[in-house]
């Protein structure tokens, strides 16, 4: 099959799952049903899904495109290992105490780990269509826009692939990463004051009435130096380096597509999408990117060797 056909067949049929989820889901559960900001969540949704397509565009020479019935079986693995896990930390499964009123998703480096090994088009299905399986799940409302900013957490890391030289790229990626960290600090810093608009209040039933902590409010710079720390400790490891630092370069492009989308369907300021919602989600996901994530590469190496493959 065509290449750029295949990929707009992907692209097609990551739309058409978000359209599935949302009509059953509506259908047995009223909290899944969209309000009147549906049309302009899937504004963002169209704009994520051609993002993916013209970073292909432009690197479509490459064999990180190939998508065939092994990058088919990890997408359908991945979704549902992202989406069994997001349900069980964000639902009432697993009951964790919150840092800083932030709910906790260690699964979020489920779609990193499935990204950086299998590609991007697998990355991106993991955390898109997983997301949206696993909000399903714990009913609580479906965000599509947001779901999307997880396909990018998968999406970005897959993208290493694309360069020969992965130490260069790393250099690359951690300068970009280390200006985006400092400018949401910043933004905290001046808008101390902000309200969390993720933190959900289970005894009066609301969310953002609470102000962000300051350690979630440096959240990004913990996360930040805990990657660096992973970089030296593992740097005679390239995959696990390249894949902690990519990770964290995913984490706040993707989570940060999904906040700065608020802007416009929930009608939110720069500062609040960033403090009261980026800073808290890329936060923790960095902490937990920097600690699990190289558990999840090196075992995979440890399998692969095992294998003989």
């Amino acid at each position: 099959m065509n290449r750029t056909l295949s990929i707009i067949l992907f692209l097609v049929a990551v739309l058409a799952f978000f359209l599935l989820i949302i009509w059953v889901g509506g259908t047995f559960n009223e909290s899944l049903q969209l309000d009147q900001t549906a049309l302009m969540r899937f504004v963002f949704v169209i704009i994520g899904l051609l993002i993916v397509f013209l970073v292909y565009l432009f690197t479509r020479q490459s064999d990180i495109w190939i998508v065939g019935t092994r990058e088919v079986v990890y997408m359908a693995i991945g979704a549902a290992l992202y989406a069994i896990f997001s349900y069980l930390f964000n639902g009432t499964v697993f009951v964790v105490p919150s840092v800083s009123q932030v709910a906790l998703r260690p699964a979020i480096v489920i779609p990193m780990f499935f990204g950086y090994t299998f590609g991007p088009v697998v990355g991106f299905f993991t955390g898109a269509v997983g997301n949206m399986f696993g909000d399903a799940l714990t009913g609580f409302g479906l965000s599509p826009q947001w779901a999307i900013g997880n396909g990018l957490v998968g999406f970005i890391p897959g993208l290493a692939m694309l360069f020969p030289d992965k130490k260069k790229s790393m250099d690359t990626v951690l300068i970009i990463s280390t200006v985006l960290a400092a400018l949401a600090t910043l933004i905290y810093l001046l808008n101390r004051t902000v309200p969390n608009m993720l933190f959900f209040d289970v005894a009066n039933n609301i969310f953002g009435d609470a102000q962000i902590t300051l350690f979630a409010g440096i959240s990004l710079v913990i996360g930040f130096l805990l990657v660096l720390l992973v970089r030296y400790l593992f740097r005679s490891n390239i995959d696990v380096s390249a894949a902690v630092t990519w990770g964290m370069l995913g984490n706040f492009i993707g989570i940060g597509f999904a906040a700065i989308s608020d802007i416009w369907i929930n009608g939110f300021s720069l500062p609040v999408a960033i403090v009261g919602e980026f800073i808290p989600a890329a936060g923790t996901n960095l902490i937990f990117t920097a600690i699990l994530l190289p558990i999840l590469v090196t075992a995979y190496a440890a399998v692969r060797r095992q294998s003989g493959r």
